[in-house]
């Protein structure tokens, strides 16, 4: 039976950054936390944010969220909250922050060890309130602003998926141009960080019709709009449409994702590697699409129709293609990954949630040869 859920609040247009002072209000957080990364305060983006709200000047802030958030910086910052006195949080930044920021906010809410939410274990059951969350976005990739999902590598090696409908924020703020000054290439990185998770969610086998109409509408606007936005970082019509690509793609994963994103989260919990996500899926995503074609072939037809490509194309090579055009790596030997890690990255991938709504099964042999494929 089919659970349809969409569950956020989202101001979204340009100048959206005018309504944070009344979304604190309206959820009573008189103090809070912004949990940020120091190249949003080195853009100026923060002063953005904090003029935006009374006495923002004074808000505690914590800027030492990683590129991928470890279970470490979630507790210096949740120290950082508590000593603060901080009644809720805003997440500002990428999925790295917001996904930091809320992990805060379940911590605030349920207490702790982070490891006993782990939902694979039953952590659900543990979830008793979330402090409010107000979700800022400053990429257009992960759509953690409206996801019930948070990723984060955990002390003991592991980046695991936290996934319960409280994780959702209580407010998403979607400016757009709080996005003009991101340059090109995590332009093109986050971009197809959303593109991955329309056209995942479409492939599960999840039934959820409306879900499938969100993704496949991101995917027009992403498949349309992000090498405009790559090529011109100041087309402010390609950024609202990027922004809502995002937001649509978090929508649509509700149904859950594949084994892209197992795989991908099994190559990013590696902090030798200090790999994008969003790159990881760009490159990963030919080689699962060969892989699950077989009894898709619908899907795909109404992928190759919301794409404008012609009866038959192949996906794989239009995603390459892509890849190609907005300058991202043609493998993940590019990126440094060597073959001699596959062996690392298979048990993680079989053990992560994503993989468990692929629709096509694959076993450990399938994913040591994706890995290679997408070498």
């Amino acid at each position: 039976m089919p659970v349809i859920s969409f569950l956020s609040t989202t101001h979204f247009d340009h100048g959206a950054i005018s309504q944070l002072q009344k979304s604190l209000d309206r959820n009573n957080i008189k103090r809070p936390l912004i949990a940020t990364d120091k190249g949003i305060v080195a853009a100026g983006i923060l002063d953005t944010v904090t003029g935006a709200i009374n006495e923002g000047a004074a808000a505690p802030v914590f800027d030492d969220t990683p590129g991928n958030p470890t279970e470490r910086a979630v507790m210096a910052a949740l120290a950082v909250y508590e000593a603060e006195g901080c009644d809720g949080v805003i997440a500002l930044g990428g999925g790295s922050a917001m996904d930091l920021g809320k992990t805060v906010a379940l911590l605030a809410g349920s207490g702790g060890p982070l490891s006993q939410f782990d939902p694979l274990q039953g952590g659900n059951k543990l979830v008793k309130k979330m402090a409010p969350v107000i979700a800022v976005p400053t990429t257009s990739g992960t759509g953690s602003e409206v996801s019930l999902g948070m990723v984060i590598i955990m002390e003991d090696g592991r980046k695991l998926t936290f996934g319960n409908p409280k994780f959702v924020p209580t407010v998403a703020i979607c400016d757009p141009e709080l996005t003009l000054g991101l340059p090109p290439l995590l332009t093109a990185a986050t971009g197809m960080d959303a593109i991955t998770h329309c056209i995942e969610a479409f492939l599960t086998p999840t039934i959820n019709p409306p879900a499938d109409g969100v993704g496949l509408d991101g995917l027009w606007r992403g498949w349309r709009n992000l090498a405009k936005a790559v090529k011109d970082g100041s087309d402010k019509d390609a950024r609202w449409e990027m922004m809502m690509a995002s937001t649509e793609g978090a929508h649509a994963f509700t149904m859950g994702l594949g084994a892209v994103h197992a795989m991908s989260h099994a190559i990013g919990r590696r902090e030798d590697l200090r790999l994008h996500h969003g790159t990881l899926n760009a490159v990963i995503l030919p080689a699962v699409l060969r892989f699950n074609e077989p009894g898709c072939e619908d899907k795909y037809d109404r992928l190759r129709s919301t794409m404008g490509l012609t009866a038959g194309a192949d996906l794989a090579v239009a995603i390459e293609e892509l890849n190609a055009d907005i300058g991202l790596p043609s493998g993940l030997g590019a990126m440094g990954v060597s073959e001699d890690m596959i062996e690392d990255f298979v048990p993680h991938a079989l053990a992560d949630l994503a993989h468990r709504t692929n629709p096509r099964e694959a076993s450990a042999e399938d994913y040591a040869a994706l890995f290679r494929q997408a070498m």
